[in-house]
């Protein structure tokens, strides 16, 4: 029986306070909306990115929204892993405050730039986009929809971050034995897929009416300490056990981490579906249900300090996207966070909901720093492309 490190106390609570715990409240809270909106879809999420996009803003926020920020992101290491870039775009008549900048250039290690969102704000959306295709090696094409920073009155501001992920498995799984076979969705009926099969040993833990599987990625080369990822599945032993366990994982933040396989044991047989899926999203109302209600509202919010002439910002959309595909030789993944903000203004924000509810959860994480880098629910492991676009307010979905 090999054992296998685990992440120091301290290591936890530097991330686990923070990122963990709002990568868990976000994910119960797209699950609780799944339930009610009576659909059903995968779900995949860089919590790292959305948490990333949004830290800046804690940074100068004032009075309610920042303490609304800052209550939900706490003190999470923003230390770069695997492929991350930041990029910043102003509206180039207006300058960035040398303080705005000297954070985002230092702490966030981003690229700013000035750009004409007022006369030619299409071409700055493209460019944008460009600069994101880029950074996750063109899995996410747009993150910026069209017309999403058309404001030809308002000068604004928006943040973006990029990242790529690409491990191979420690123990990678044979082609040759993939097989299709059952997968049994949430509510009873069943779907044909192919599943990943070996019967190695593997680091597997019971626990009390659930499983966990990790399976950790080819370590990098060098010296010192080095990052270890892995992907750990928490598998529910009811078919219909996801939304409880859920609930569990997001009433504490160190459950994911104190849940975690301890060695490697005898394994009989490990049997995983092959997914891949994507997830595109403006998610404010996801937010605001969270309790960010202010750093949204014209009446409330008060982000200052970031624009020459100490005129305030509102938060007026924020847009992720994330894909992930995971086969027999491991997992590529890419995710993209963008806040775009304007000069204070009263507006009207339509609601905003996303519908998420499946029968296990998948986490990509760097154990080291206790980091959750993606993650997601997978209900259907056979729809590959499953979107959410908010159209006037609501959301629909397409296959």
């Amino acid at each position: 029986m090999e054992e296998e490190a685990r992440p120091s106390k301290k290591a936890r609570g530097a991330a686990g306070s923070g990122l963990t715990a709002f990568a868990l409240r976000l994910a119960k809270h797209l699950t609780e909306d799944a339930d009610g909106g009576g659909q059903n879809q995968n779900l995949a999420f860089s919590p790292v990115s959305i948490y990333d996009a949004l830290s800046l803003l804690a940074e100068f926020a004032r009075g309610v929204a920042e303490r609304a920020l800052a209550d939900r992101f706490g003190s999470g290491s923003r230390a770069p892993l695997v492929a991350f870039a930041c990029g910043l775009w102003h509206e180039k008549t207006v300058a960035l405050k040398p303080a705005y900048r000297a954070v985002a250039v230092e702490s966030y290690k981003a690229k700013t730039r000035a750009a004409d969102f007022s006369k030619k704000p299409e071409k700055a959306r493209k460019k944008i986009n460009r600069w994101v295709s880029k950074a996750t090696k063109d899995l996410i094409t747009e993150v910026l929809p069209p017309r999403s920073v058309h404001s030809p009155d308002r000068p604004r501001d928006c943040q973006l971050n990029a990242i790529y992920f690409k491990g191979r498995w420690s123990m990678p799984f044979d082609q040759a034995a993939t097989e299709t076979a059952r997968f049994h969705l949430l509510y009873g009926s069943t779907v044909r897929a192919p599943f990943m099969r070996n019967r190695k040993d593997h680091a597997i833990e019971r626990h009390k009416g659930f499983k966990v599987f990790k399976l950790a990625y080819l370590p990098g080369q060098g010296s010192g300490e080095q990052p270890r990822f892995s992907m750990c599945v928490f598998l529910p032993d009811a078919r219909d056990g996801l939304p409880e366990l859920v609930d569990k994982m997001a009433s504490c933040p160190n459950f994911l981490w104190d849940h975690l396989p301890k060695s490697r044991i005898e394994t009989k047989e490990v049997r995983l579906p092959m997914f891949k899926l994507s997830f595109s999203s403006r998610i404010n109302g996801v937010l605001e249900a969270m309790g960010m209600q202010a750093a949204f509202d014209p009446g409330e919010s008060n982000l200052k300090d970031m624009l020459e002439g100490d005129q305030p910002l509102v938060v007026e959309h924020v847009f992720h996207k994330a894909v992930i595909e995971v086969n027999e030789d491991g997992t590529e993944a890419a995710a993209s966070s963008a806040c775009t903000l304007q000069l204070l203004c009263l507006c009207t924000r339509p609601p905003v909901n996303f519908v998420a509810d499946h029968p296990f959860a998948f986490f990509v994480v760097e154990e080291v720093s206790s980091t959750i880098i993606f993650m997601g629910h997978v209900l259907d492991p056979t729809n590959s492309e499953r979107m959410c676009h908010c159209v006037g307010g609501s959301s629909t979905v397409t296959s």
